[in-house]
């Protein structure tokens, strides 16, 4: 972690030196790709068949929220800035990765437990999503149980990290609790999308023609 926050101070130091829109946006493909591979590598799960369905599910939430987020609710002249482009999609990012790591371990690990079970719903007329849906929406209560928690006490048990930032780079408290309400809201919201799209895009490649389970899992 030390020697990663190292080298990312040195890299930043540079892409908000050259503040270029096209070095921003590579930045925020790297960082996708990055945790694309850190997602397979924490499930367990194969990248051959799970890759593209995460890069795509993180991309396209990180980009809709991010946009929506600094042309619409801040409305900057320039989107591409990197001084709001690399924080807001960093932290994006961060909280993308971890509700998708939980809730793939979760709808995998059941699903192949339980693989009898959906079985028995599709042998019982019920079509793949609905046979799915049980195992889509325990991962996903799962996954995002303990932010919701945290919500819940937030300010109470702990102050965030970005109302602390804030304040001690001289915010008012009203300025920093404004910040790190919008920051709640936009790393919610692409957690949930960016895991519905993922869910949805990976439960296609993960079956054969005929609905069974294709060894997803790295044994």
């Amino acid at each position: 972690m030390i020697i990663q926050l190292f080298l990312i101070g040195v890299y930043l130091k540079y892409l908000f030196l050259w503040d270029n829109p096209w070095i921003n946006f590579l930045w925020l493909i790297i960082m996708v790709c990055v945790a694309a591979q850190t997602a397979m590598v924490r499930t367990g799960l194969k990248r051959s068949i799970l890759f593209i369905p995460v890069v795509v599910g993180f991309l396209g939430s990180a980009l809709v929220v991010g946009f929506y987020f600094m042309g619409v609710v801040l409305r900057l002249d320039n989107i591409f800035d990197a001084q709001y482009f690399i924080p807001i999609f960093g932290i994006i990012m961060g909280n993308m990765l971890s509700s998708n790591v939980v809730a793939l371990n979760i709808y995998y690990s059941r699903l192949k437990r339980e693989e009898q079970m959906y079985r028995y719903l599709l042998g019982n007329g019920a079509t793949r999503q609905e046979a799915l849906a049980p195992f889509v929406r325990e991962a996903i209560v799962k996954s995002f149980s303990p932010l919701i928690a945290n919500i819940a006490v937030m300010g109470l048990v702990a102050l965030p990290g970005t109302m602390i930032g804030q304040i001690l780079g001289g915010s008012s408290p009203n300025v920093a609790i404004k910040y790190q309400m919008m920051i709640m809201v936009i790393t919610f919201t692409a957690s949930m999308l960016s895991l519905m799209i993922t869910l949805s895009l990976a439960s296609r490649k993960s079956f054969d023609a005929y609905g069974k389970l294709l060894p997803v899992m790295k044994e």
